[in-house]
């Protein structure tokens, strides 16, 4: 392996400037949001699709394994080189390389930001609709490799819906264009639709060429609290069934609401069951205020209470702060947690919440939920102490009961995060023998070395599942 990493270097150093490859201090590329421990080799930062050819190349002569990386921000592990390698980082691979307004299409590179790319067909008049928690962080690379989400999903559909072209480097060096331009395709197998979702693991994607929409020119936010999730589900399915689609469809149960009233204050009533926030986009803002003036009524028909309907940016940022701060009030609440993601039927919804609070009850872990309620993809956030072995290991195994759970109710492990690190001991219960053959098939085709990010998504031959 010595040898190895010795040649590996040797020949990246002589195809890169000096400032493209680094072999000490690789600290930061260690681990992602799950601080799983990792330890990479050494790391090489590329700055265009032939420079990631030429690694790859290098790399698969030596048998050097391969860990594509955005920013970090992933919450599956994906991105943790948990068996070393050479990390692969697409950050200087950050250029919006065209917008075609008369087209409605963006060029970017991997490493774009969600964030800056949004702002940018914005200030155009068009939009990109993906917005996972974390754009103001993570890359288009990353939102392709995971089939990011987001609360506007419900709407307008995740990452996947908007890809309509690539450029893929696979596991021997050579580069695949595929799609284009075109908002409509359909000459033979849809290739690109393979590597999204599939987690740097069959190949690696460097630039994304982006399907954009006219940019909604309104939009007004709604929130509700509840007395019980009960009410709160009663709710949403009917406004859900009311003739209106809303952009995003956000819940937060009563462990979140708690958890985020010691964070922010007394601006969130302790005594609430849970809090829905609706928010709905158009061009016509008297429709908008009917839609959410139709949706307040059904939710105070519910037991709503504390009814909110803001229209304008200041209004509408103080209605999701509770949501946004979820995040930082676990942070505060506790030293380490783990963010599940699991989804369900809609009309399960409450019963998986319950099962979850009976998860936490028989763990002694705070559990908090809070999700996408249109859509069924919940974020059990569970609260513990990973310096702490016994809690570590109550954590692990109230996310296994939760993807059981999960499961159990007709829902699948992930609906945004993917699979990672963290997951892939539950992959065969969820897919199946058949299916998960047919994606080992498949690696082996495209990765016959087992060099692009091996150890993720897919379990080991040998490795017991966990359900």
């Amino acid at each position: 392996m010595l040898l190895a990493l010795a040649a590996v270097r040797a020949a990246l150093a002589a195809h890169l400037p000096p400032d493209r490859l680094r072999t000490a201090d690789l600290e930061p590329w260690s681990s992602d949001a799950t601080l799983q421990p990792g330890r990479p080799d050494l790391v090489v930062e590329p700055c265009s699709t032939d420079e990631v050819a030429t690694v790859v190349r290098i790399a698969a002569a030596h048998s050097l394994p391969i860990i594509t990386r955005g920013s970090g921000t992933g919450v599956a592990g994906g991105a943790v080189p948990a068996r070393g390698g050479l990390v692969l980082s697409l950050a200087r691979m950050n250029r919006i390389l065209e917008i075609d307004a008369p087209a409605m299409t963006a060029t970017v590179e991997a490493g774009v930001r969600t964030g800056d790319l949004q702002a940018a067909v914005e200030a155009r008049g068009l939009f990109y609709p993906p917005d996972p928690a974390s754009l103001a962080e993570c890359t288009i690379g990353g939102n392709v490799a995971t089939n990011a989400g987001g609360p506007r999903a419900l709407k307008y559909g995740v990452t996947r819906h908007y890809v309509l072209g690539m450029t893929v480097v696979l596991a021997d060096g050579r580069v695949l264009r595929l799609g284009g331009q075109t908002h409509k395709q359909a000459v033979g197998y849809d290739l690109k639709q393979l590597f999204i979702g599939s987690e740097g693991t069959l190949g690696i994607v460097t630039e994304v060429i982006l399907r954009l929409i006219p940019r909604p020119g309104y939009r007004a936010t709604l929130t509700a609290l509840f007395p019980s999730l009960a009410a709160a589900s009663a709710a949403v399915d009917a406004v859900l069934h009311s003739g209106s689609l809303p952009c995003a469809l956000e819940l937060m149960d009563r462990t979140t609401l708690r958890m985020v009233r010691a964070y922010l204050g007394a601006e969130v009533p302790v005594e609430a069951g849970a809090l829905v926030i609706i928010e709905q986009d158009g061009n016509a803002p008297a429709a908008l205020a009917a839609e959410l003036e139709r949706a307040a009524n059904l939710c105070a028909a519910q037991g709503g209470f504390a009814i909110e309907i803001a229209s304008d940016d200041e209004s509408r940022a103080r209605l999701w702060r509770m949501r946004r701060s979820v995040h930082y009030a676990l942070e505060a609440a506790a030293p380490s947690f783990r963010v599940e993601d699991t989804v369900v039927p809609r009309s399960r919804i409450s019963e998986m919440v319950a099962r979850v609070e009976a998860i936490a009850a028989t763990t002694g872990l705070p559990i908090a939920v809070c999700g996408h309620f249109g859509d069924g993809n919940l974020h059990p956030l569970i609260a513990f102490d990973v310096r702490d072995a016994d809690q570590a290991a109550r954590a692990a195994e109230a996310e296994r009961q939760i993807v059981a759970a999960a499961l159990e109710l007709g829902g699948t492990l992930s609906g945004e995060h993917g699979i990672g690190l963290l997951k892939r001991p539950f992959l065969a219960t969820a897919v199946g023998a058949e299916v998960l053959t047919l994606m080992r098939q498949l690696k082996r085709l495209l990765d016959p070395q087992d060099l692009l990010n091996p150890g993720k998504l897919l379990p080991d031959a040998d490795a017991p599942g966990l359900l």
